[in-house]
């Protein structure tokens, strides 16, 4: 269909050479300073900065507790999917630090005797495949449930990839598991806002004087879970949060790809979003969630979105924030 045909107005993103692997996250001890990873480029080269930069501006002030805790208080295993992974590993490996940092057992989610990553089927599913989209499920829940069953947490990044597990999860694959996995995949944001709630984390992780423009990814705003992502962001002494009041950001996957549809895919963005983006001053940070969120702000704008890992993982580090 015509539909399907990528249109040429519109760069593709890029497969990187340092993908995340399993030994970038597993089995990493809270005693550890995690050090920066070194080297690469980003998606096309231009959105984000390299895996081992500061991502914030500079002038922001000091960074508050930039070591790390001596104890474990917790064990998570980190849902590493694939656009996070192939395309902005730099987003995993600064959600290992925060979480490294704060004293968690941190391992990546992964199916034993495989060595093929695991899946969410999101893709699948939104081709119509859903055969494979389940069996690629019925693998992570696998894979999961030893974790889920000594009450561990599955913390993701990609909103359309971790709340997989809380929704479509469990239609295919009904039943107490995929329930039990429901409960306990959450967010990384979601996760942190619980933890520090609870008493489990400080109110206080870092300290960043600055602004940060958040846009909620569609999934995000239909779990309801965009207070949890600001609560996220306020554990950061200083800094000032403001939301994007926006629907979705046209993008969808695909859909801001096609020769048919990148029109209507950036209308869609021109009505909220992008202006936003715009308008924003140089020294605010943009924050975006989801991988095709990030992508169609740079495509409309020109400016760079993180993900609120890596301004989590900024605010934390002794070493000043640095671009």
């Amino acid at each position: 269909p015509s539909a399907t045909r990528n249109t040429s107005r519109r760069p593709l993103p890029r497969w990187r050479r340092d993908v995340f692997r399993v030994a970038d996250g597993s089995v990493v001890p809270p005693t550890l300073n995690p050090s920066p990873q070194g080297g690469g480029e980003s998606p096309r080269g231009k959105v984000g900065t390299s895996p081992g930069a500061n991502s914030l501006p500079p002038g922001g002030g000091g960074i508050g507790r930039g070591g790390t805790t001596t104890s474990i208080i917790g064990e998570v295993a980190l849902f590493a999917d694939t656009f996070n992974a192939y395309f902005e590993p730099e987003n995993l490996r600064a959600a290992v630090e925060v979480l490294t940092r704060l004293g968690y057992h941190v391992s990546v989610l992964a199916a034993p005797g495989e060595s093929r990553p695991l899946c969410c089927g999101r893709t699948f599913l939104s081709a119509g495949l859903v055969d494979q989209a389940r069996a690629e499920a019925r693998r992570v829940l696998a894979a999961a449930m030893p974790l889920v069953e000594k009450g561990g947490f599955i913390v993701g990044l990609e909103p359309s990839c971790l709340l997989s597990l809380r929704d479509e999860f469990r239609s295919m694959l009904p039943g107490a598991d995929a329930e039990r996995l429901a409960a306990q995949a959450l967010m990384l944001e979601e996760f942190l806002a619980r933890e520090a709630k609870a008493g489990r984390i400080p109110q206080a992780i870092g300290r960043y004087e600055g602004k940060v423009l958040l846009h909620g990814h569609c999934h995000q705003k239909a779990f309801g879970i965009m207070a949890e992502i600001q609560n996220a962001l306020r554990l950061v002494q200083g800094l000032s949060v403001e939301t994007v009041e926006s629907s979705c950001c046209g993008m969808a996957g695909a859909f801001g790809y096609g020769a048919d549809t990148y029109e209507a895919s950036m209308a869609m963005g021109e009505l909220s979003l992008l202006p936003a983006a715009r308008k924003a001053a140089a020294d605010t940070v943009i924050a975006a969630d989801g991988f095709s969120c990030r992508h169609q702000i740079h495509d409309g704008t020109g400016r760079a979105a993180l993900h609120v890992a890596r301004i989590l993982r900024d605010a934390m580090r002794s070493d000043g924030a640095k671009r």
